[in-house]
């Protein structure tokens, strides 16, 4: 049997059970599918890869080598997208100081010491940039962008329209982290009734058991986990007949 990434933090009743279970449990791939990439953004890179507890003194959102090994695989998903004419979405946060609306985590921490000073202007130039798309995965004439003010990508935002609009049934998602702004547009994606493979050398987390159990929760319950070589090889095998979203695409 394969060794999944969550196996080593599963206990002997968890093992158990998951023995006892029948079937082919796997939700699969439809034939009109979009990549989705979560908030691949300038807070969990910082501007260089360094070790997880030195990158979060500049950067609270952090998420380390984690995050820049993941960069590789995102552009190879990119790369064979835009190859089959697939659609990309990407979702970034919205910036209070342009919209006037905090977001979640600023909404229910109010009054709370921010972790940035503000009052030094290398740290407030930082904390401008939180929510730019690294420039290794940014965004090409005709993705879809969306901003959104909550964890979920489909929260607050015209996501689910815009797919509906491409005829997508099928996501492939990327991002962080796991156990948050990934796993909470997994949970609407599925939700909404989408195929959902969230691709896993393309998801990261600053921390690694929340990473590998939410990984299993969102297999057990809402998506398949992925591998990178089975996410290209399906993109591979998508033909132009197969693809009437593709264009629709155009603008």
């Amino acid at each position: 049997m394969m060794t999944r990434v969550w196996d080593r933090f599963l206990t002997a009743q968890d093992k158990a059970h998951l023995a006892q279970r029948h079937g082919d449990r796997r939700i699969g791939f439809g034939k009109r599918p979009a990549i989705l990439n979560i908030d691949i953004y300038r807070g969990a890179f910082g501007d260089e890869n360094l070790p997880l507890l030195d990158g979060i003194k500049q950067w609270p959102g952090y998420c380390g080598p984690a995050a820049w090994n993941t960069i590789p695989h995102v552009q190879a998903l990119m790369r064979e997208a835009r190859a089959a004419g697939v659609p990309v979405c990407h979702a970034t946060g919205l910036l209070d100081e342009d919209s006037g609306i905090p977001g979640w985590s600023q909404a229910i921490h109010a009054g709370s010491p921010r972790r940035i000073d503000l009052s030094d202007p290398a740290a407030r130039k930082r904390f401008a940039r939180r929510y730019d798309i690294i420039d290794e995965v940014a965004p090409q004439e005709g993705d879809v962008v969306v901003r959104k003010t909550a964890p979920s990508a489909f929260w607050g935002t015209p996501l689910v329209a815009e797919l509906i609009r491409l005829g997508v049934d099928t996501l492939l998602v990327t991002g962080e982290s796991t156990s948050g702004c990934v796993r909470a547009t997994v949970v609407d994606a599925a939700s909404h009734r989408f195929r959902v493979q969230v691709v896993e050398e393309c998801v990261f987390d600053r921390h690694e058991a929340c990473h590998a159990i939410n990984l299993f929760d969102m297999h057990q319950k809402y998506a398949d986990v992925i591998s990178i070589d089975a996410a290209t090889d399906y993109l591979r095998s998508l033909g132009s007949n197969d693809m009437p979203a593709m264009a629709l695409r155009s603008r």
